[in-house]
This record gives structure tokens, C-alpha cells and sequence, in this order.
């Protein structure tokens, strides 16, 4: 399959550690900003050039340090947005060890099921953020107190993040470290009942931020304004990186807001920004206001999937233009994209980039022909431009490896050597940008009170993708509380996993070998059912 940037030479590409990716930038520019940070709650703004960075990274380094963080420790940030994640994350992968985010929308549940498969030596969070539970599960723990604390809140160490930094040099010694070396664990929601830790090196790192330079060809003179979370790939891997490895800045909005988003494009004057669905749907949604257009946007590096008419009438009123591009954690960045320069193709979703090949493979397992359905599979080099694998998971990762192509277990279709994305897999919920897995979902439902069963579904959202559907089973000679199961599914899971209807039925629908006919659940759904399924059977 033709792929774009065939005369790209990737052979350096993933040759630096994230360590010298910044310490190259503080030598070359160390005057030019390096980190953005908005509020968008209270306007507030802190920016760092790259010099400060990396004597903010290096303070952070060896205040860790002292804490006993050694090459190989988990070292884990539960916190929104900020500063300080990207400094965290920076000055753990200085000290060779191996950072582990923690998604500030996760409940403790979720929090310490992660904390306890990385056996993570410290934690590093928010004082809003921290609970006893997860306070008790790390033998250290770091509170970064922020204009949001909730007082009283944080119960245990009296160490404190910006103490604890203040007092350290900015001259660090690095220990010996390599690009092949692990820099993170992220966790990501799958299409099994636990999500799985991706496992991915400093040659990862490195890898995408020179895909995502080319992809967008950033220079340094960029200014790269995101809103999706800190602990995802998009972020990570998308956004900062690039900015780290072209020399630009990055412009990272502590939380989404509709109402100041296109507001704090134009203030910042960004250049590039980054968006889904869930985006364009709401900003669409906002009144006009004079000026829209005049900003200084030359691309959207968006993520699927919208209508071809959202699309034409988001980038006609604000006038932009989207580069659409398909990837996973597993897969790092947009593997298929549109070119950085060039004919696009909407819907495709782009043709493979450089270091990159795709193919479509049918159910059995031959390459499917032109037009003609079937997974995705993506061949790349693994801890380089795929993931390492899944932390302490050898037959997950077995799964999902034949030699070095990756099968995403999403489904497409190529015509004339472009790549048309179908659906996801089956049990996974695009929501607002999450990926959400049923089965998870499913689990927690299964241990309400009195359940028996529970399916899990996504149904159409037309402003977040998806929205989240439970049919639930009640025991034998029991009944169930729709309030009480929604109650338990709040305590248990991540707020965007909580299903927003509910239904109760005798049976599931069965297939020949037991399995659940989800698509009979989806056909099932209408719009006037809606009031219907929440009742309880009280």
C-alpha cells in the first residue's frame, strides 16, 4: 500500500532518550517558550521557556531523588492539566524511572487497581484529588496543593510538592539511560474488564514527537494549544512531544470549556490545535462572535469521526481546516493521516505515514481485496513505533502482535489506497473522547445489588460520540433499583463510564455459544424510549 512520505528517512527518529529531546532545546533556545498553561476557570496563565523547564525538570528530578527514586521505580501523577504533570513527567523519565498518570476523572477504584499492578513506590497528586484509600496504598505520597484544594483533605505526609522542589539544585546527574529503556506505563480501556497498562520507552517518545513534527510539519515558531487530558496518548504523544522535538511551545488548557475554547486560541494566537468530535460539536454549538475567523489556526490535527456536513460548516465558520488521522495507544500516533501537505480525502482517514504500513484483513486472515471490509492491521517496530507491549500481560500482548504487525481490532476498508475507518471494536464506547470499555462496565454492574447480568452498549450522542446504555438482568426471585445500581456504577467508575440509561429485562438475547447479541440491544433503542428505561421496576 503507497504511503505518505516514502522519501521520509525515520532511521534516527528513535535515537534520543525524552532527557536530551529537552536538554537539546534548553542549550539551542533556552529563551523560547517551552509551556503555556491557561485556566480557563480563571484566566490564569503560567509559561516557562525552555531553559526554566529544564531547570524546573532537573529540580524535580532530584527532589525525587531524595525520596529514594531510583532507575526502574513506578512513580505515579494523579492531577489535571498542569505544570506539574509535565514536569513530573519530564523529571521521571531524568532519573531512568518509570511514570505511571493517573486520569484525574478516575474514581479511587479505578486509581488503586492501577496503583497496585505497577507496585508504585511513590504518588504524586492533587490535594483535591487525594483519598484515603489511595493515600494508604503508596508508601510515599507528594501533595501539589493548587487554588482548588479542598481543605482537610490530605491526611498523611506532610511533604509537599513545591517544598519539596524549592530546595533542590537545577544541576542534575543523569543516571545511564537508553532509548529502548521504559518511560511510562499508561492504562487504556480495552475490550477486557480491566484496562491494560501500555508499556512505552523513551524510543517511543522520541519516535512521535519527530511523526507528529512531520505530520503537522511544525516548525519552532508553533504554538500548540490542547485540551485533552495529560494522562492520554493524544497529549503526550500528539501534542507535546512534537513541541518538544520542533522547538515550539505548547499551549495546555487546564480543562475543556466551550464557552472560552475558540476564546483561548485566539488569545494565546495557536497556530495548531488539537480536537475530536465532542469539539467541533460544541463549538459549533456556541453563539457567533466577531472575529471568529481572525486568528492564526493553519491546522486542526482532529481525531475521528463527524458528518462531512459538521465538517464542512465547523471549518467554514471558523475558518480552518481539519487533518484527520486514526491511531491508538498501542500504536502511538495517527499511523493513518491526511499529508501535511497535499490531497486530502475525507472520510478516509488518511493513508500510513512514515515508518508505518497497513493492511485490511479479513476473518480469515488473508488481505482483504479493495473495498472489501476487514481489521486493521498495523506493522511497525515494536517499542518504537508501537508499543512495547502490555506491563506484566505476555498473552494480551501475544494477542495482539503477529510478528510486528499489530491488529487494532478496529475495522475498515481500503479504495484506491486510502484507508476508510468502519467501526471500533466491538466492545469498545467512544465517549467525548474516552474510550470506554463495556466489559468494565459490565463487571462493576454485574456486583450491584441484585443483578444477576448486565450488558453494556453505546448508542448514538450527538454531542459526545456516544452515550452509554445498561440492560440489566435481575437475579432469580429479586428486584432491582435503577437509583441503587446507578449509585454503585458512581462509586465504582470513572464519571464518562457511568451508563446514562438503563433497562431492565428478563433475559439477554444469546447467540448459538452463549454470547450476548449486542446488536439486538442497539436495535432495541429508540428516542421515545429514553424516559422508559430509567424507571425503576419499584
Amino acid at each position: 500500500m503507497n504511503r505518505h512520505g516514502q522519501n521520509v528517512d525515520t532511521h534516527m527518529w528513535a535515537a534520543r532518550t525524552l532527557p536530551q529531546i529537552l536538554a537539546a532545546q534548553a542549550a539551542g533556545r533556552p529563551h523560547a517558550p517551552a509551556l503555556l498553561v491557561v485556566d480557563p476557570d480563571t484566566s490564569t496563565r503560567e509559561c516557562l521557556n525552555y531553559q526554566e523547564l529544564e531547570e524546573r525538570t532537573n529540580r524535580v528530578a532530584n527532589a525525587l531523588r531524595t525520596c529514594g527514586i531510583e532507575y526502574g521505580d513506578r512513580v505515579a501523577v494523579l492531577a489535571h492539566n498542569s505544570r506539574e504533570f509535565v514536569e513530573c513527567l519530564l523529571a521521571v523519565a531524568k532519573l531512568g524511572a518509570v511514570f505511571v498518570p493517573l486520569n484525574a476523572a478516575s474514581t479511587s477504584f479505578e486509581c488503586c487497581y492501577i496503583l497496585s499492578s505497577c507496585q508504585v513506590k511513590l504518588l504524586i497528586a492533587e490535594e483535591e484529588l487525594l483519598v484515603e484509600e489511595i493515600e494508604q496504598l503508596v508508601p510515599m505520597v507528594v501533595c501539589i496543593r493548587t487554588a482548588y484544594e479542598n481543605h482537610g483533605a490530605f491526611r498523611g505526609s506532610e511533604l509537599t510538592y513545591e517544598e519539596l522542589v524549592s530546595c533542590a539544585s537545577t544541576e542534575f546527574e543523569e543516571p545511564n539511560i537508553s532509548a529502548g529503556d521504559l518511560v511510562e506505563i499508561m492504562f487504556t480501556s480495552g475490550t477486557t474488564s480491566r484496562p491494560k497498562g501500555v508499556m512505552l520507552t523513551h524510543a517511543n517518545f522520541a519516535f512521535s514527537g519527530h511523526y507528529v513534527m512531520w505530520e503537522l510539519g511544525m516548525k519552532s515558531e508553533d504554538r500548540y494549544l490542547s485540551a485533552m487530558s495529560a494522562s492520554h496518548i493524544n497529549l503526550q504523544l500528539s501534542a507535546l512531544l512534537p513541541t518538544l522535538t520542533s522547538g515550539a511551545c505548547l499551549v495546555l488548557l487546564r480543562r475543556y470549556s466551550a464557552t472560552t475554547f475558540w476564546r483561548d486560541v485566539r488569545e494565546t494566537q495557536a497556530t495548531l490545535i488539537q480536537a475530536m468530535a465532542m469539539v467541533v460539536r460544541t463549538l459549533s454549538l456556541q453563539p457567533y462572535s466577531p472575529g471568529e475567523k481572525e486568528h492564526k489556526v493553519r491546522e486542526v490535527h482532529y481525531f475521528l469521526p463527524i458528518s462531512k456536513k459538521e465538517k464542512e460548516e465547523f471549518e467554514e465558520r471558523f475558518g480552518v481546516r481539519l487533518l484527520n488521522n486514526y491511531g491508538s495507544t498501542e500504536s502511538l500516533v495517527g499511523v493513518l493521516t491526511d499529508p501535511p501537505t497535499g490531497v486530502r480525502n475525507w472520510p478516509s482517514i488518511g493513508k500510513p505515514g512514515p515508518g508505518y504500513d497497513v493492511k485490511i484483513v479479513g476473518e480469515d486472515g488473508h488481505t482483504c481485496s479493495e473495498g472489501v471490509c476487514g481489521e486493521i492491521w498495523i506493522r511497525g517496530e515494536i517499542g518504537v513505533s508501537l508499543m512495547a507491549g502490555y506491563w506484566k500481560d505476555e498473552a494480551a500482548t501475544s494477542a495482539v502482535f503477529e510478528g510486528s504487525w499489530y491488529r487494532s481490532g478496529d475495522w475498515g476498508y481500503e479504495k484506491e489506497g486510502w484507508i476508510y475507518f468502519v467501526d471500533r471494536r466491538a466492545d469498545l464506547i467512544k465517549r467525548a473522547g474516552e474510550n470506554v470499555s463495556a466489559s468494565e462496565i459490565e463487571s462493576v454492574l454485574r456486583a450491584a445489588p441484585g443483578v444477576g447480568d448486565a450488558a453494556v452498549i453505546g448508542i448514538p450522542d450527538d454531542i459526545r460520540d456516544e452515550a452509554i446504555k445498561a440492560v440489566v438482568v435481575p437475579k432469580a426471585g429479586e428486584r432491582v433499583n435503577i437509583s441503587k445500581i446507578r449509585e454503585y456504577a458512581q462509586a465504582h467508575l470513572s464519571y464518562f463510564k457511568v451508563p446514562q440509561y438503563f433497562e431492565i429485562r428478563s433475559e439477554l438475547p444469546l447467540g448459538e455459544y452463549g454470547k450476548v447479541v449486542k446488536s439486538a440491544l442497539r436495535g432495541s433503542f429508540a428516542a421515545n424510549e429514553r424516559k422508559s428505561i430509567n424507571d425503576d421496576q419499584d
